[in-house]
């Protein structure tokens, strides 16, 4: 039997038993489940960033700033339309036509919309994180999210990235310290302890 098929896709851990069939394992639901809830909050606590002159970006249709270009852009870009409403509203729409369903209502305002779309995400995390066949790249992204706007609510700076070199092929591997786990493009999956056995892809090429 192929190693990778009883495996995690997003941490690389062996499946328990009762998790068979599985693309991910119940840690990585529950993390996932933690962080799509806490998005909404976050999102709100993003206005206190903006100057009193920017207030009302999330309220409603976004409207042009006048006089100098406001601090804070990344905010304002997030807010805005085609920012963290529609980066998730996206992942929404993907489950949705996976499962055949009809395509999500209006729900008002930016911060409306998000909260209604991360519970809707919350709500089929236990479906998504079974059987969705992209749940990877949304946990990943959803993971990137969640640490970005954390950071920029709390000021925290991002974790260091570090690159390390896969064994199996060579190729660059993008972690943190916290990183749970990694699957490689070559199709060689790493686990917590085993991602901090792998070299530095520098310090392999100086070699």
């Amino acid at each position: 039997m192929d190693d990778t098929a009883d495996r995690c896709v997003i941490c690389a851990r062996h499946l328990l038993e009762h998790e068979t069939g599985r693309y991910a394992c119940a840690l990585c639901e529950q993390a996932g489940g933690r962080m799509i809830r806490d998005m909404p909050g976050l999102y709100r606590r993003t206005e206190a960033l903006l100057l009193p002159s920017s207030r009302g970006v999330g309220a409603g249709p976004v409207s042009g700033s006048k006089g100098a270009p406001l601090p804070g852009g990344e905010v304002l870009n997030l807010r805005a339309a085609g920012g963290l409403v529609n980066i998730f509203a996206g992942w929404e729409q993907a489950v949705r036509d996976e499962l055949g369903w009809d395509p999500a209502p209006g729900r008002g305002t930016y911060e409306q919309t998000l909260a209604a779309v991360c519970g809707f995400l919350a709500d089929n995390g236990p479906w998504m994180y079974a059987s969705f066949p992209a749940v990877d790249d949304y946990h990943g992204e959803l993971r990137q999210w969640h640490g970005r706007v954390t950071g920029m609510v709390t000021g925290e700076r991002p974790e260091r990235r570090v690159t390390l070199a896969c064994t199996d092929c060579g190729g660059p591997l993008s972690v943190t310290l916290s990183t749970p786990g990694k699957r490689c493009p070559c199709g060689a999956q790493y686990g917590f302890a085993e991602l901090r056995a792998l070299r530095p892809i520098a310090e392999r090429r100086a070699a």
